[in-house]
């Protein structure tokens, strides 16, 4: 396997001739609709305040990275966004030089006082600058700490000061005309280019942040294919087609399979994009989002678990369905679920043997496979690792220390004085009442797993309540280490396992690393990893880094899931991308449905 650096400097080398997508005018038709939901609501469009999958669905549409993703190569290959060619490396990869196509205009907006206003390299360092501004308080900022050159020390003077300087020009961030930027690192780091096609490396024009202020998070602005034109917060978003952005011409090769054959056949030369406006449907029970595509209103949709029974044999569509036109893109998600503990919380959290115990007892009495069967119909594998499969950093063989196991979860507790009364049900080692809070959302699939938590912890004699809240409410409370226990999926931002393990960084608490974790053997490993070629060494790290995670009982590892989608057979386009989100540029659907 080649090493992740060898890897991205060879693509980097060899950007310039890579196939680009052809410059042509916007064509997006008014009348093309794209109906959709998300199960869960958003917490706002500031791509350095959120990290939310929903929210990030919408930001990838409105703001662009230097990089993005070609939309049909797999494994998942970066090309230039607004740059003319990859980025120039010198300096053994410590410098990175950008150069910006001309004529990107951003999308119009009163911050702009009716001007049209174009990118600029000056838009970018100013977004990276944001990323770090200690006023921000940004969940993100973990991106860029410690490695531009001159970044850190104007943050510095900033929490000195309590205003952050960005007229200062930093030799990290050098913009030498306007349509180039020299990013300069003090450290190489492989996996930071995917980070920059992340929605929070996306340009952020200054005055648009300095009109609106805190409510910049509800008024996005950018140069990708859409704008947003409504959003009633928890309910629906409205994405209509920008303007000013220059569009392409659609000219992916595929990888040769069946799939993206006829995707090339249906899509080949349009001008992009072909949709003039994206409807956002917040539905968040999973029976009301099927019938809502059942019935047309949706044009694709996550298959819902339960539906699988009813239209799946085998993995495939059964023929009653298929005989519809319907279509079904399946694959293993990029991602994980795990059910986090809260180390600051005084029942669950700390560092003693007795928590440990606890901490591990209530994972070993989790039945997945229960999970699996009933609420999932099938359709997840047990995960053994943080990394899911397809990432970097997953080993196959690797198995999780913490499987199912009751009996040895009631052994741990008898040992540790957690003791039964005469309920059955256990008590703290000091005698105190023995009480767990797990938090959900307010969803069939949360009803059903929580049911499954309390009869597992009935096995062993504890006690759990089970706060019921909004996602965005519990995501909110995540952020700041407040809920005890918490379940939550983790899907890819960048195809490098780093991202995944970087939820239990010790830094990252309060940003990320919502149960605050803190362990130095696991910050040390992690530390080294993040600068490391990919190869054997670095997996080393990665299973060091499991089994460190395991021995704490950091989470209850739950899940990989497999990811059923339908598509009705007006859409044409559709492929699911296992990194970048809102891809609806790439897509057509016909007139009238």
């Amino acid at each position: 396997m080649k090493s992740t650096l060898a890897v991205v400097l060879v693509m980097l080398a060899c950007g310039s001739s890579l196939p680009l997508p052809v410059i042509a005018a916007a064509k997006a038709d008014p009348n093309k609709v794209l109906h959709l939901s998300f199960e869960a609501a958003d917490d706002g469009f500031d791509a350095m305040r959120t990290n939310s999958t929903y929210s990030n669905w919408v930001t990838d549409a409105i703001f662009e990275g230097l990089v993005t993703y070609d939309y049909l190569a797999r494994p998942a290959r970066l090309v230039p966004n607004t740059i003319v060619a990859m980025p120039e490396i010198s300096d053994g990869g410590k410098t990175m030089t950008f150069r910006l196509k001309k004529g990107i205009y951003f999308a119009p907006d009163p911050a702009f006082k009716g001007q049209r206003r174009e990118l600029l390299a000056s838009d970018y360092a100013y977004t990276f600058k944001r990323l770090l501004d200690p006023n921000n308080r940004s969940v993100q900022s973990r991106v860029l700490e410690g490695k531009v050159i001159g970044l850190d020390e104007l943050v510095a003077e900033a929490k000195k000061s309590g205003k952050f300087d960005y007229d200062k020009p930093i030799a990290g961030l050098e913009t030498p005309d306007p349509y180039t930027l020299i990013l300069r690192m003090k450290v190489v780091d492989p996996s930071l280019i995917y980070y920059l096609a992340k929605p929070l490396g996306g340009a952020v024009a200054r005055e648009v942040v300095e009109h609106y202020g805190e409510a910049v998070n509800q008024h996005p602005v950018g140069t990708g294919a859409y704008m947003l034109r409504q959003y009633v917060p928890r309910s629906k978003i409205i994405l209509e087609a920008n303007p000013e952005y220059r569009g392409f011409v659609w000219d992916f090769k595929g990888t040769g399979s069946d799939w993206d054959k006829q995707i090339v056949k249906d899509m080949q030369g349009k001008q992009m994009p072909q949709i003039g406006r994206v409807e956002i449907a917040i539905i968040e029970e999973e029976q009301s989002r099927w019938l809502a595509f059942d019935s047309g209103q949706l044009d694709f949709e996550m298959l819902v678990p339960a539906a699988s029974v009813k239209l799946l044999e085998k993995g495939k569509l059964k023929p009653e369905f298929a005989n519809k036109g319907l279509r079904l893109y399946r694959f293993v998600d990029p991602g994980v679920t795990r059910t986090y503990f809260n180390f600051e919380d005084p029942t669950v959290g700390g560092y003693g043997k007795e928590k440990i115990a606890l901490r591990r007892a209530i994972a070993l009495s989790f039945n997945h496979q229960e999970e699996i069967d009933q609420v999932w119909f099938g359709q997840a594998i047990k995960a053994q690792g943080m990394v899911p499969p397809d990432v970097i950093g997953h080993d196959a063989a690797y198995r999780n220390s913490n499987a199912y196991d009751p009996v040895l979860a009631n052994k741990l507790l008898d040992k540790f004085g957690y003791k039964r009364g005469a309920d059955g049900f256990r008590s703290m080692p000091d005698g105190s009442p023995l009480k767990l809070r797990i938090h959900s959302a307010p969803k069939s699939r949360d009803y059903a797993r929580m049911e499954i938590w309390k009869r597992s912890l009935d096995k062993i004699g504890v006690r759990a309540e089970f706060p019921v809240a909004g996602f965005a409410d519990n995501l909110k409370s995540a952020y700041q280490c407040k809920l005890m226990m918490f379940g939550m999926g983790y899907t890819a931002d960048i195809p490098d396992g780093m991202d995944f393990l970087e939820a239990y960084y010790s830094s990252n608490a309060y940003r990320g690393n919502n149960g605050c974790y803190k362990s130095a053997a696991f910050d040390a490993a992690f530390d080294k990893a993040r600068l490391m070629e990919n190869g054997p060494e670095r997996q080393k790290l990665f299973n060091t880094m499991e089994r460190i995670m395991e021995a704490d009982t950091v989470h209850s590892l739950e899940l990989w899931r497999i990811r059923n989608w339908l598509i009705q057979p007006w859409v044409k386009g559709y492929k699911t991308h296992p990194i970048m989100r809102g891809d609806w540029r790439f897509l057509d659907v016909e007139k009238g449905k």
